[in-house]
């Protein structure tokens, strides 16, 4: 199988050598950020440093003016994390080592935005903000990402994009000194605390047919055991219903409106895929989706190998099912099972294999990596 990792542009600028390694990992797609929230991330082999940080989202390359000008949100620059065009310098050199460079956009995961502009963010039940969670059921949010979507994705030497967190995001985001371990939250505990109540989705809630009042104090009657110890309750089957009702659709239109806005900016045989769950309340990275929608909608996905059946099912021929598997120990990734998961990966679908992440990986990591690859093809 094709197999592809994940790089920032600061591991490669400033370090000549990484192209080169990369090449020798086996891989034949790189998936570069262009747009990204913020993080702090470890460059083992770089010359010039060992860990970056990125203190905000931002765009890794200079935003076009003539598209932001007057706009509100906009897109924020990088710092002297990924200076001036470092998504163009580090795919430039990338692909002179051979190596087919994709885009790899992050959208509803913003910090700075929630911190400067609170009224775009996911509000839970509670009335607490999620201030790195921008809500995609506001109509001015949707339109600031679709466009984002459409410049971040399509940059020059790009074959292809993968956006990532292109539907809901919630609760399950590691903040900046996370302390929220406290109590165990399952699927539907995370699915309840990422509801969002701002006023775009209460009119939502409301054109479903449930009161959203009525909606948030049962969703908050359903966690009242959890901070006890206990499971979530549940809530009644119309307000369940209403509620994933209006978060489906408000995704689906946001998905649409992102790939047609790559689409109308990219050149033909640009290949366009969405980081995504087969479950369609599943929020976060990997968002949740029906999965026969986004195949027909996009050219395929990249989704956690679990996942990979969810998705068989409704693929065409052509279409894209690249299983995503950590690879980096420290991280909790196990790169010597990866000959193994990635054959039963195959079998469950996965046409493609995509590698979290190279940049991050310690060299023993990647020398097994390199091995596995090698036994793969």
């Amino acid at each position: 199988m094709r197999a592809g990792t994940f790089v920032y542009p600061w591991d490669v600028v400033g370090d000549p050598a990484a192209p080169g390694l990369l090449a020798e990992l086996g891989v034949a797609q790189v998936t570069l950020a262009s747009a990204y929230h913020s993080t702090r991330a470890l460059t083992p082999r770089h010359p010039a440093h060992r860990v970056v940080t990125a203190e905000h989202a931002a765009v890794l390359y200079p935003p076009d003016p003539a598209r932001w000008a007057g706009r509100d949100p906009r897109p924020y620059r990088a710092g002297e994390w990924a200076p001036g065009d470092a998504y163009g310098e580090a795919a430039e050199a990338l692909a002179d080592a051979g190596l087919e460079v994709h885009s790899w956009v992050v959208l509803a995961h913003n910090s700075r935005l929630g911190a400067e502009r609170p009224e775009t963010s996911v509000v839970n039940a509670y009335g607490d903000r999620y201030p790195w969670a921008p809500c995609v059921g506001m109509p001015g949010v949707r339109a600031f990402l679709v466009d984002l979507a459409a410049e971040a994705a399509v940059r020059p030497g790009a074959a292809g994009t993968e956006l990532e967190s292109c539907g809901w995001y919630g609760l399950a985001h590691l903040h900046a000194h996370d302390k929220t371990a406290g109590v165990p939250l399952g699927d539907a505990e995370q699915y309840l605390m990422s509801l969002c109540f701002c006023a775009s989705c209460r009119q939502g809630y409301g054109e479903e047919g449930a009161d959203p009042d009525a909606l948030a104090a049962a969703v908050r009657a359903a966690l009242e055991p959890v901070w006890a110890g206990g499971s979530a309750g549940r809530l009644d089957p119309a307000d369940a219903d209403a509620a994933l009702s209006w978060r489906t659709r408000t995704a689906r239109a946001f998905q649409e409106a992102a790939v047609d806005a790559v689409r109308a900016a990219a050149p033909p045989g640009f290949r366009v895929l969405l980081h995504a769950d087969p479950l369609p309340h599943r929020c976060g990275a990997n968002v949740g989706t029906d999965p026969a929608h986004v195949l027909a909608l996009a050219d395929g996905v990249v989704t956690p190998a679990a996942s990979v059946a969810g998705f068989a099912a409704h693929a065409a021929p052509g279409t894209v099912l690249a299983a995503n598997f950590p690879v980096v120990r420290g991280m909790g990734g196990s790169p010597g099972t990866l000959t193994d998961d990635a054959k039963r990966a195959s079998d469950a679908g996965a046409t493609e294999l995509r590698l979290y992440h190279a940049g991050l990986a310690s060299d023993a990591d990647l020398a097994v990596v390199r091995e596995a690859l090698r036994a793969l093809a």
